[in-house]
């Protein structure tokens, strides 16, 4: 099932025996397990017949003696295995998945990473269970995920805006979706989100941002990039280097493929270098033309250099700073 399905199925009581939802982003399986626990049972019929049990604390025995008990006074009862990649003797479930209670609604949240297929467990999962699998969020499609998020609060966003918070929050939804809820509370509805907003609210600078520095090294503009860098040396925490220099190495992958693809429809390179919009094509192809393909290869072997001496490989005394204000002298001259 997909999110969106296994959603309007709780929504309408449509319930099955088992549920297993697994994967590397958390915040779809957080949201579902939420949804399970308003909507499965009535308020007055969860205190004797709703159970959450943490893997870590989790006995197999008791759990599945808590999932053959009979509900009290409902139709059903839900049980709720949360954090079950901490389970360790999560296997032994298997006799109670493939032969479930029916009035027991038991649902398995297994975060972080893939639920194992080789396994007996999962193979009398997929037999017995509805399955959701949460798959991580890649770079390219947030911008649409917090252009949705921002509809369901009655809220548009500006392209500039949406960049901001996607580099910045990165792709952990649970993040975004927080920090975007704390932007709705104080954004009157029907309003359009820019990036002024952005950093009054969250904290952002529009000025002084990894997008503010690739655009200064674009455009070869040492006095601008330079001024960029002091502020991220002064602000270590929030612009730590690794984080800096995975941001560049991004951003010139995609310069260094955009040199053979000149003679590409805009559309068709949009898509090959996966932008989050059109709207940003303008800024690789000056970085194109001030960067030719040798020196553009050049830069990225110097990110995978400092990359290495960040994390100490050939750097004995150099700080991050020091470190970055390098770096940057040597991609520009």
């Amino acid at each position: 099932m997909t999110y969106k399905e296994l959603l309007q199925s709780i929504n309408k009581k449509e319930f099955q025996p088992v549920y297993l939802l697994h994967g590397e982003e958390a915040y779809y399986i957080d949201q579902l397990s939420s949804h399970f626990e308003e909507k499965a049972l009535e308020e007055h019929e969860k205190a004797f017949n709703q159970i959450i049990i943490y893997g870590k604390e989790a006995q197999s025995k008791s759990l599945i003696d808590a999932a053959c008990r009979y509900p009290m006074m409902a139709a059903r009862q839900l049980v709720i295995l949360k954090e079950a990649q901490e389970m360790r003797t999560l296997g032994d479930l298997k006799p109670y998945i493939e032969k479930p209670v029916p009035t027991t609604i038991f649902v398995i949240c297994y975060k972080h990473k893939k639920f194992d297929k080789r396994t007996a467990l999962a193979k009398a999962l997929k037999k017995s269970a509805v399955i959701f699998e949460s798959k991580r969020m890649y770079d390219n499609k947030m911008p649409g995920w917090i252009s949705d998020y921002l509809k369901t609060k009655k809220l548009g966003i500006t392209p500039e805006a949406t960049r901001l918070v996607a580099e910045y929050l990165g792709t952990n939804l649970s993040k975004v979706a927080n920090e975007l809820d704390k932007l709705a509370i104080n954004i009157p509805s029907g309003s359009t989100i820019n990036d002024q907003q952005i950093q009054d609210q969250i904290g952002i600078s529009k000025e002084y941002n990894v997008f503010e520095l690739q655009n200064a090294l674009g455009q070869r503009n040492t006095l601008k990039a330079n001024r960029i860098i002091n502020y991220f040396i002064s602000n270590p925490k929030k612009n730590p280097l690794v984080v800096v220099i995975a941001s560049l190495y991004n951003y010139f992958s995609k310069v260094y493929m955009l040199h053979f693809l000149r003679n590409s429809p805009d559309g068709e390179v949009a898509r090959t270098l996966k932008l989050r919009s059109d709207y940003f094509l303008k800024d690789y192809k000056m970085a194109a033309r001030n960067f030719r393909p040798a020196k553009t290869q050049q830069v990225i072997n110097l990110l995978k250099e400092y990359d290495l001496r960040s994390k100490g490989v050939e750097n004995n005394s150099a700080s991050e700073g020091e470190l970055m204000k390098e770096l940057v002298y040597r991609i520009l001259h």
